[in-house]
């Protein structure tokens, strides 16, 4: 029966909202304590994300800083922002004292600088505010800003008697023991183990006989999406962080890189919705036009340079080839539909390290690609219009134009992002608008041109 309990998922109701609400209103910190002390403190913090500011900052002055650190780094970002603001430097100070040093690295860098300052003189465990301070020293995005200074780490001169004493001092601040890394007296990463490898090894035994030499290892300066990269690769739960001497500075755990990719995803795909900078729907009005109006500003100036292209064709197409401006839509859509594909897949290819050797291989391949996509689709174009409007030539005008848009747009699709990771610039701003408008601007041209010239007016 109590298995059964524990595996049922948490569900956040208005009843048990409701409840909260009314213990804060009542001030029954009895009731409010014991109910909340059922809860996984990642449940906590999604039952504070609905209720009033006053009433989130009310129930994390009231549990204990052992618990209310856990919640407050589950928190929405922006509520625990408002949240945090509502709390004195001291009581700041005591729910970092209680978190690892990487979250408390993180929960300080969302300060004010002035705010930082006054929090981390408050830290009474002068280590502790130490391996903070030099976390913040590290440039965002880079192994040092994500690693923790928790870990397990023995001399190779140690036997295994006295390494097993040694360790269980260290293990009380660690959260899980991944690994124990081996260093020499000069603080230089040479190995690891494992627990087994400790439990299964003679008491008499130096760990330099027992420890592997063959450790992945990331580099303080090594850029966050890079480490991620490793540790997929490898399909590591954790991974040490040296310098450039090889100093053992901490390590990067499993979780802090889910952290990392959900946040890369997130920003990616509202790079690709045509979304300039990082939003959320609860953001003021302001902030989601600033983020959404430059893209939707491309598409206006693509949407009359479209329109300057089809006027210039105007005079042309007067007679029986007006028809070919009905199917000026569907030639835009194919375009921006076989650039967005084509550029998605490279865009994944970039972020999962698949994409291998020269670009105009690349583009060859893709070219054979929508050249073969392209003569399916325009053979059953063709027949569409020369059964419906019985005309052979227009039918294969309008039908030969669909291959060669099809193409370019394939190509355009494949060489965009490319060239922006050659140049350092996220590639996924290759998958929103950017790649869609300039692809129905060169697919209305390619068309217009390539009809006029099959139909010889």
């Amino acid at each position: 029966m109590i298995e059964e309990k524990e595996n049922i998922q948490f569900e956040l109701t208005d009843e048990l909202i409701e409840q909260v609400e009314l213990y804060v209103e009542t001030q029954n910190d009895k009731e409010l304590k014991r109910l909340l002390n059922d809860y996984h403190h990642a449940d906590v913090a999604e039952i504070l994300d609905e209720l009033d500011l006053e009433d989130s900052v009310y129930v994390i002055k009231l549990l204990d800083s052992e618990t209310t650190s856990d919640i407050l780094m589950e928190l929405d970002e922006d509520i625990r922002e408002k949240v945090l603001k509502h709390l004195s430097a001291k009581e700041i100070a005591e729910e970092i004292e209680e978190l690892d040093t990487d979250d408390a690295a993180d929960m300080i860098a969302e300060l004010p600088e002035e705010r930082q300052a006054e929090v981390i003189s408050k830290i009474e465990d002068n280590e502790h505010r130490e391996e903070i301070t030099e976390l913040l020293a590290y440039d965002e995005d880079t192994a040092g800003s994500l690693m923790a200074k928790e870990l397990v780490k023995v001399y190779e001169t140690w036997t295994v008697a006295g390494c097993l004493r040694r360790i269980r001092g260290q293990a009380k601040d660690v959260t899980r023991v991944h690994s124990i890394y081996v260093v020499n007296k000069e603080e230089k990463l040479i190995g690891r183990l494992s627990l087994k490898d400790l439990i299964v090894a003679k008491s008499e035994q130096k760990i330099s006989d027992i420890a592997k030499d063959n450790v992945d290892f990331v580099n303080v300066i090594d850029d966050v999406e890079d480490v991620a990269k490793v540790m997929a690769k490898y399909d590591l739960e954790a991974i040490p962080v040296v310098d450039d001497e090889q100093t053992l500075l901490g390590r990067i755990t499993i979780d802090d890189i889910v952290d990392v990719l959900k946040e890369e995803a997130d920003k990616d795909y509202q790079l690709a919705a045509g979304i300039t900078q990082d939003v959320e729907a609860d953001d003021s009005i302001l902030e989601l036009t600033r983020a959404r109006l430059p893209w939707l500003f491309l598409g206006l100036v693509g949407g009359v340079g479209a329109f300057l292209i089809m006027e210039g064709f105007e005079e042309a197409f007067k007679g029986k080839a007006f028809v070919l401006f009905f199917f000026t839509p569907l030639i835009a859509a194919m375009a921006g539909n076989v650039g967005v594909q084509s550029s998605a897949i490279i865009v994944q290819g970039l972020a999962n390290d698949d994409v291998k050797g020269s670009i105009n291989s690349r583009l060859i391949k893709e070219m054979l690609l929508a050249a073969l996509n392209g003569t399916i689709l325009a053979l059953f174009l063709f027949l569409f219009v020369w059964a419906t409007k019985g005309d052979f030539t227009t039918a294969l005008a309008i039908s030969t134009s669909l291959i060669a848009v099809i193409i370019v747009a394939g190509l355009i699709g494949t060489f965009v992002p490319l060239f922006l990771d050659k140049r350092g610039i996220d590639p996924a701003i290759a998958t929103g608008p950017f790649i869609t408008t300039s692809n129905d601007i060169f697919g209305i041209l390619i068309y217009f041109w390539i009809a006029r010239l099959i139909l010889g007016i």
